[in-house]
């Protein structure tokens, strides 16, 4: 069994952890109560949903609540899933340290995209705990410092977003352990230990760091198969919101040639419009910060840091069988040259947390297991 604990962004707010397999979630703001959402607007289907948007989808609903508020200092919002075998609290930080794992979603993404593999995780490795976080500009993070009015320090780029999950980090008195990054998370799983290590004499991690990179590449090399996140990016930006419903926003994206499993993909993204008539939606994020965020993870080069990696770093990379990026050979050889490992997942597609979990568990499984043969 596996306890799941939701915490909602910066000046945001904490909450008990909840029964087993619960998941306690709790706004931001100390006076406002938690509640349940069950609404059939949330449940209602308006249009044929593929299997992987249907788990998304899952993930994405609001989690029952019963908890007052409280404030924290974390710049993300976050979610915790601890294992059987954790007996540490982020409320009242007693007991010891659990080695923690920290995944990390992709651009257009949420936290909640992989909250399903965080809790098959955990079932499988009890004594671990797993922090899920909203990047800037995406999911909860970005609607509550938009309702507080906060403003996002430095530049929408890679290495912005990992300094801001460095700093959640640091609020939770957190060292990772296992950063996993899928797509744009994997570079900045990678650029956060690039920052780690500034400063270290040698190079050398204060302690060792497994990094997991899933299906990504150090550089830019997107295949042209599928919608290139670019591509959406630009597109979705030109549309007039709020949205009459997910299914308007679909046609949309259909219509102007972009494939319905990304156009249905699209829709996890969309939340009830604030200022909208009953029934309009509206978007989780900052379109604006995130294109700079992606022309920033296309600019971002991190073979340097690869290849003059810190003493203590552990990199894998996992190659879907049909990856959204080009896995030209001189690369593949250079990876390894580096002392990475690649994995080959097959059956999956980019989403390979969706596509093939049962496979990509066990995967990572044994790095997880090598580091509770050496506590």
């Amino acid at each position: 069994m596996t306890t799941t604990t939701t915490f909602r962004t910066s000046s945001s707010s904490a909450a008990t952890a909840a029964a087993a397999a619960g998941t306690t979630t709790c706004s931001r703001r100390p006076s406002r109560r938690c509640r349940r959402n069950s609404s059939p607007r949330t449940r209602r289907r308006l249009i044929s949903f593929s299997s992987e948007t249907k788990a998304a989808l899952a993930d994405q609903q609001p989690s029952q609540s019963s908890s007052a508020a409280k404030k924290t200092s974390s710049p993300l919002s976050y979610e915790l899933v601890q294992g059987a075998l954790v007996k540490y609290t982020v409320e009242e930080k007693k007991g010891p340290h659990p080695p923690t794992c920290v995944f990390l979603h992709g651009i257009l993404g949420s936290r909640r995209n992989l909250l399903s593999f965080a809790k098959r995780m955990a079932e499988e490795m009890p004594s671990w705990q797993f922090l899920l976080v909203d990047l800037r500009c995406h999911g909860q993070t970005n609607t509550e410092s938009t309702e507080s009015g906060e403003r996002r320090f430095g530049e929408d780029s890679v290495e912005s977003a990992a300094r801001d999950v460095i700093e959640t980090l640091q609020s939770l008195k957190f060292y990772p352990h296992m950063l996993v990054g899928h797509s744009f998370g994997g570079k900045v799983a990678m650029s956060m230990v690039h920052q780690f290590s500034q400063g270290e004499r040698n190079k050398v991690l204060p302690r060792p760091v497994q990094v997991w990179v899933l299906d990504t590449v150090p550089g830019d090399a997107w295949a042209r198969t599928g919608d290139h996140p670019k591509d959406t990016i630009n597109f979705v930006r030109t549309l007039d919101t709020p949205f009459a419903s997910r299914k308007h926003l679909v046609d949309s994206l259909t219509g102007a040639g972009f494939t319905i499993e990304g156009a249905q993909w699209m829709t996890t993204n969309l939340k009830p419009a604030k200022d909208g008539n009953k029934g309009e939606l509206d978007w989780v994020f900052d379109l604006d910060g995130i294109k700079d965020m992606y022309s920033s993870y296309e600019a971002t080069n991190l073979w340097p840091m690869l290849e003059t990696q810190p003493k203590g770093l552990e990199v894998d990379f996992v190659r879907a069988e049909r990856s959204a990026f080009v896995w030209a050979e001189e690369d593949v050889n250079r990876l390894l040259n580096t002392g990475a490992r690649i994995h080959f997942l097959e059956n999956s597609s980019h989403w390979v947390h969706i596509d093939n979990p049962n496979s990509l568990l066990n995967i990572m499984k044994p790095s997880f297991e090598s580091f509770n043969r050496r506590r």
